[in-house]
């Protein structure tokens, strides 16, 4: 199975995973009107899956559909010989990648010694890592992090990642301590990328923090020289959030044939050097699908089947009610409507409701 890492253009543009939020059946939805170059599961307890009873109720978390490619499947655990078993066990189910949770600040899963927890014992944290790349055979591995936990050690704790040679590392730009207090500081993801390139690593960086859009997205991309951009909080509500992707990739990164100076361009344009090559870029206003509100609610609903379908009785229908929040708002009677569904305990009753909407 050959790393798609490796072909995946540059800047790539992917969708964070959430817990709660970025299940099977949002993804689907998600894939349909805008998918982003790469998607990942919420994340998934190793130690449960290797566990008889755990794996059986676990596994609903780990089902994708095959317009979601490439598909990530995202793991914590502080037990290297069941990271090992795990990404064997995702190896079997055929991802295209695992990804290790090193940047949850959840308590509970910090109690376990995982997700944050590793920032603080770096040694564990690479063996976790060999551990992964050893079960998982020929699937690449990649990283989500922080720049520290109670500090920003990003110039520690990334040549650590990177000695285990990972296929990319996801940098969420603050500590464990910020949760998202503060604002990303993204002046550090180009950081990360000068000291990547400093230790001549072939790891990719993503860069991931406060990003509003694909505009936002692309911007930060030239700015920090990141191989990647990911996207979180943003989807919430827009399914269509990455459905501009073709348009942002055709004004970003193209060789240039002489080298220029931004004293001497027009506008905006911007002049970044990587990898030898004269990028020039140009932000432009992207092709913004902008969903009606006839539109959103029919995904919407859309949505709601799918999650009731694929997900029923695995997970909380209550889980809906945050999306609903986010879909319904921008038009007369939308505040009317989310106070209606918040009651809703099925599909049935959100079509019922829907419907008198249209």
């Amino acid at each position: 199975m050959s790393n798609f890492w490796q072909r995946l253009v540059k800047p790539f543009f992917v969708l964070a995973p959430m817990a709660d939020v970025t299940d099977a059946a949002f993804r689907r939805v998600i894939a349909k009107y805008g998918k982003p170059d790469v998607l990942w599961t919420e994340f998934v307890s190793a130690d449960g899956l290797v566990h008889p009873e755990g794996r059986a109720r676990l596994l609903k978390d780990l089902i994708y559909d095959e317009s979601e490619r490439p598909i990530v499947a995202q793991l914590f655990t502080s037990h290297p010989e069941k990271m090992a078993a795990a990404t064997r066990l995702c190896a079997e189910l055929d991802f295209d990648g695992i990804d290790i949770n090193m940047g949850c600040p959840d308590r509970g899963i910090e109690k376990q010694g995982a997700g944050a927890a590793l920032m603080r014992d770096p040694s564990l944290a690479r063996e976790i890592m060999r551990a992964a790349k050893q079960g998982a055979g020929n699937l690449p591995i990649s990283i989500k992090t922080r720049l520290g936990y109670n500090q920003d050690q990003l110039e520690k704790w990334l040549p650590e990642l990177l000695a285990e040679e990972p296929a990319a590392v996801t940098i969420h730009a603050r500590t464990r301590k910020e949760m998202s207090k503060v604002s990303a500081r993204w002046g550090r993801v180009a950081d990360a990328v000068k000291l990547r390139d400093k230790l001549k690593s072939k790891t990719l960086i993503i860069g991931n923090g406060d990003v509003v859009d694909l505009a936002d997205a692309s911007q930060k991309a030239m700015e920090t020289g990141a191989d990647g951009i990911m996207l979180g909080r943003a989807i919430f509500g827009n399914p269509w959030l990455f459905a501009g992707l073709r348009s942002a990739k055709a004004g970003i990164a193209r060789k240039a044939t002489e080298v220029f100076s931004t004293e001497n361009l027009p506008g905006s344009y911007a002049v970044a050097l990587r990898d030898g090559l004269s990028l020039q870029y140009r932000p432009s206003p992207l092709e913004r699908h902008q969903p009606s509100s006839k539109e959103k609610l029919c995904v919407m609903l859309e949505h709601t089947r799918l999650f009731e379908k694929l997900l029923g009785g695995h997970k909380s229908f209550a889980i809906m009610k945050k999306h609903y929040k986010a879909y319904v708002v921008g038009w007369p009677g939308a505040a009317e409507l989310r106070e209606k569904l918040m009651q809703v305990k099925m599909a049935a009753e959100a079509e019922e409701l829907i419907r008198g909407q249209k």
